[in-house]
């Protein structure tokens, strides 16, 4: 097979080399509520046609790939005093996999715990290229089923306005959880 971004043999859906060389996370922050963080590991320019492969039937292999080397790491040097439970946003299977679902389940630690078919949008408008506008008028109207009082992590793919976030937030906070930070592999504003 070949290496999706060099093009060249490998085993892998991407090589080792651009794992170990062009896939290297960097850590970014952004507020997006007052007092409430979403942390990023790429910019969306970095992995813009990756992030993309979540409609393909190989987009599993690649955010496995992409969460191994990202929220795997963070999972590894992440600790708490309570159990926190990383919630993926919307993980549906529309696509084979969830790409969300595949973060989540890489944040699994002594810390960590992955509760999955828990925050689902009953709205299932694409946001994909839209703007806040269209994002206030279209929400997800997430339905938040099998957990109250606890701590948890937000999970999903991207960060564009930050208003898919919140919204998730919000939903999990009216079940009286809190939610810690929300965890992203890219930031599109960046």
């Amino acid at each position: 097979m070949l290496c999706i971004t060099c093009k060249n043999l490998s085993f892998q859906i991407i090589c080792k080399d651009c794992q170990n060389n062009l896939l290297i996370p960097s850590f970014h922050k952004r507020e997006i509520e007052d007092g409430f963080f979403n942390y990023s590991f790429y910019t969306l320019s970095e992995l813009e046609d990756l992030i993309l492969s979540k409609y393909y039937f190989h987009g599993d292999r690649v955010f496995n790939i992409l969460a191994k080397l990202s929220f795997a790491k963070f999972a590894q040097n992440f600790s708490f005093t309570n159990e926190v439970y990383a919630i993926p946003i919307d993980d549906h299977t529309r696509h084979d996999f969830s790409h969300t679902a595949i973060l989540a389940r890489h944040l699994k630690s002594e810390f960590i715990t992955p509760k999955y078919n828990t925050l689902k949008a009953s709205n299932i408008i694409k946001y994909a290229g839209k703007d806040l506008e269209f994002r206030q008028k279209n929400p997800r109207k997430f339905q938040v089923k099998n957990i109250t009082n606890q701590i948890t992590i937000l999970c999903d793919d991207l960060i564009t306005t930050g208003s898919t976030i919140k919204e998730a937030k919000k939903a999990l906070e009216k079940k009286n959880n809190q939610v810690l930070f929300s965890l992203t592999l890219a930031d599109a504003k960046l």
